[in-house]
């Protein structure tokens, strides 16, 4: 009796296997339609629902990734949670966040708070070939697929797959079919302009959907009987809708997407399927629209099902095809917890290797986790040196192959940042600053760097630097610094303009210093100084001045923004030594060493919405008699005594606080995500002094402040009102300043 049960189920499992071979391949085809993709979602969920299977699958820009996903394994169910919980919109910056950069790059990137990225070298201006990199897509990518490795066929996966895009120099489709699927995915939605183009085999790739929307022909040519087309193109819009220049070449756009999907179309027969999602109208940009798109992609499938239902198989035959998919999952998905036994740098750049490995941190021997790999390559991305950062493991019976690749700035080695701050008080006008610099990279095998700077406006300075790493880690670094400052100050009394200052200086340093870690570091150096000041004011006139000694700097810097925060913490630490000699009045005088220290700190801490923000700044000089210091402190201005004039108290001692609850309205109460605005207020106390002995705690002026702020792509814009209890008050305007 057993044996004829074992010989019915044979026979059971042989005419299963012949009636799924025997049975017509269906090829599913997933057109490009950005964010309308989740209509993909919608058709593939009424699929499984009615045992519908797929046995080839192509696609192209977003029906790509849904596409590449459903071809690793993953059901309907499990695309719709990724897709949805994804957020998409930090797609849209490559930027580095602020606490993840160096010290330098912190203090450089406040300053030049202008995003350009802009270089020069062989005598060509260059920028990038996209206003985004795709750094950040990339990892969006990688983190819905895992940590997958690299395929010698996209045939490997559970349904064979083929992604489309688009060659740039000859508009020729490009199907890839082999490699890694998360290149594939963001190779073939690549739109040109706004993202970095995909190199491949000397090719460069853009959005496939200039040259095949809806890849028909593709999922023909691997085998497929009967096609399931998905079209989620865009509609044109009619002539009284086409007002501006991005209306225009929006049209232009769908007119030549629509044109590769029709002649896909016509490639169609009787026994092929089109489904048409009613989706032409809504944004491609917008991911909002998610949710509504899913709909309308089951609604339409919905819609054909008397149709769909022809190719559906029975509960035992679809059981026995999701098996076989899962068993293929299984084959890429359980090297996952293999250990890295080998790890590859692929080094595009002129950066020290042992520098990038060692920032990475991953080490042969270890089980590496999405979540570590994700943050190694954040580390290397911070070195703020890359175009592009990505990581991809091949497989083999010895565990995982990690191969890093950096690629260089194709925009480098040397580079022009710009900075612009604009402020005003409606009392003594407006004050605008332009910062300029020019910064040449990879002088030498450390990375030596020639910085130019160059600041006009309210406040001139030109100045030269040259920052040498001495070593390979760039730990250690020595710094020679030669600047040209002129600077007008203003005596003010009630907050009234008195009269001008005019200062004049040139400054040479150089220092040796140690970088402990991408927060912190100490340098010590000698610095001369040689100025001149002069004022109309018929009791001082002229003063000539020559100053040398030594300082030492510390500085450490965690905070996540530096104008609005909401985590970390940022203090910086100064002290100098310096012989002044004088000539003023045709007399000459010399002085001892004199001290000068400064501390300055400022941290941050949310909770929920709300952040609480303090400020601390001590500044003291020790000069002889009652003179005022060359370079005095200064207090005054939005957040530093509001209510006063920028910079309007000056003295040669200066104790300063402040606490500031900041409220983000824009996140909490409007939705806002891009550009938040906060709603801020402030309650401050300080003081300058002339003589060290006068300083008390009885003299602290006490002001307060209430402000809107934001952070935009210029830097921080802020509206505000101060008062102090002495009466003064005023009212400031802000683009592009740092508080």
């Amino acid at each position: 009796m057993k044996i004829h049960q074992q010989i019915f189920a044979t026979v059971i499992i042989f005419a299963t296997a012949f009636s799924v071979s025997a049975r017509p391949k269906i090829g599913l085809v997933l057109s490009g339609g950005g964010a309308k993709g989740a209509a993909h979602i919608g058709v593939l969920k009424i699929l499984e629902q009615n045992h519908i299977p797929v046995d080839y699958i192509a696609g192209t820009s977003i029906g790509a990734y849904v596409g590449g996903l459903y071809a690793l394994g993953y059901s309907a169910d499990e695309i719709e949670k990724l897709m949805l919980n994804t957020d998409w919109s930090k797609g849209y910056s490559d930027t580095i966040p602020r606490q993840s950069l160096s010290y330098r790059d912190k203090q450089q990137r406040d300053q030049y708070n202008v995003p350009l990225s802009i270089g020069y070298s062989k005598d060509k201006i260059k920028t990038p070939s996209g206003l985004l990199l795709g750094q950040t897509m990339s990892r969006l990518l990688r983190g819905s697929t895992g940590l997958v490795q690299k395929f010698g066929s996209f045939d490997q996966l559970a349904i064979p797959y083929r992604a489309v895009a688009t060659d740039l120099a000859t508009s020729h489709a490009v199907v890839l079919d082999s490699g890694s699927i998360v290149f594939a995915m963001q190779a073939s939605a690549t739109v040109p302009g706004a993202l970095e183009l995909a190199h491949w085999h000397g090719k460069l790739l853009v959005d496939g959907g200039i040259a095949n929307n809806m890849p028909v022909d593709v999922v023909k040519k691997m085998g497929a009987d009967i096609v399931i087309a998905v079209d989620i193109g865009s509609s044109l819009v009619s002539k009284d809708k086409l007002n501006s220049t991005v209306d225009v070449l929006n049209q232009l756009s769908t007119i030549l997407t629509n044109a590769s999907t029709n002649h896909q179309k016509s490639l169609l027969t009787d026994k092929d399927i089109l489904i048409r999602p009613a989706v032409g109208q809504m944004s491609t940009t917008d991911f909002n629209v998610l949710p509504k798109a899913l709909a309308f992609g089951e609604k339409a499938a919905t819609t054909l099902l008397p149709k769909l239902k022809a190719l559906a198989e029975t509960p035992q035959q679809y059981a026995h095809y999701q098996q076989k998919k899962l068993n293929a999952r299984k084959q890429w998905d359980a090297p996952i917890n293999k250990p890295v036994y080998r790890i590859v740098l692929a080094n595009e750049s002129k950066v020290n290797d042992q520098l990038i490995l060692d920032t990475f941190g991953i080490h042969e021997g270890e089980v590496v986790s999405k979540k570590e790999l994700d943050t190694a390559i954040n580390r290397v991305y911070a070195l703020n040196r890359f175009e592009r950062v990505n990581a991809e493991f091949a497989d083999d019976l010895q565990g995982r192959e990690l191969t890093l690749t950096t690629k260089a700035k194709s925009w480098g080695p040397n580079y022009f940042q710009l900075g612009l701050n604009w402020e005003d008080d409606y009392s003594l006008g407006s004050t605008v600053t332009f910062d300029f610099a020019y910064t040449l990279t990879d002088l030498n095998e450390n990375g030596g760097e020639w910085r130019n700077e160059l600041q006009f406006g309210f406040q001139k300075r030109i100045a030269s630097e040259f920052y040498q790493p001495l070593d390979h880690e760039q730990n250690w670094y020595s710094r020679t610094r030669l600047e040209l400052l002129r600077k007008n100050r203003g005596i003010f009394e009630s907050n009234e303009f008195t009269y001008g200052v005019d200062t004049r200086s040139q400054v040479l340093l150089t220092g040796l210093g140690y970088n402990f870690n991408q927060k912190s570091f100490i340098e010590l150096g000698m610095r001369g100084t040689n100025g001149r000041l002069s004022t109309q004011a018929i009791e001082y006139g002229k003063l000539k001045y020559k100053g040398f000694g030594g300082y030492l700097q510390l500085g450490y810097d965690d905070l996540d923004s530096i104008s609005f925060p909401t985590s970390g913490d940022r203090l910086s630490f100064e002290m100098r030594f310096t012989r002044n000699n004088a000539r003023y009045q045709d007399q000459d005088y010399e002085s001892d060493f004199n001290l000068r220290y400064s501390l300055d700190w400022k941290g941050a801490l949310s909770v929920g919405h709300h952040a609480f923000v303090g400020k601390l700044s001590l500044e003291t000089e020790e000069v002889t008699d009652d003179d005022i210091s060359v370079d005095p402190v200064e207090l005054g201005g939005f957040l530093n005594l509001s209510g006063y004039h920028k910079d309007s108290l000056l003295g040669n001692h200066k104790l300063f606080g402040a606490f500031i609850y900041q409220y983000d309205l824009g996140r909490d109460a409007l939705g806002l995500e891009k550009y938040p605005l906060y709603l801020g207020s402030s309650i401050e106390a300080g003081n300058v002094w002339l003589q060290k002995s006068d300083v008390s705690l009885n003299d602290l002026i006490y002001s307060g402040s209430l402000y809107l702020g934001t952070d935009t792509e210029l830097g921080p814009a802020a509206l505000g009102i101060g008062l102090s209890d002495k009466g003064e008050h005023a009212v400031y305007l802000f683009i592009g300043k740092n508080f």
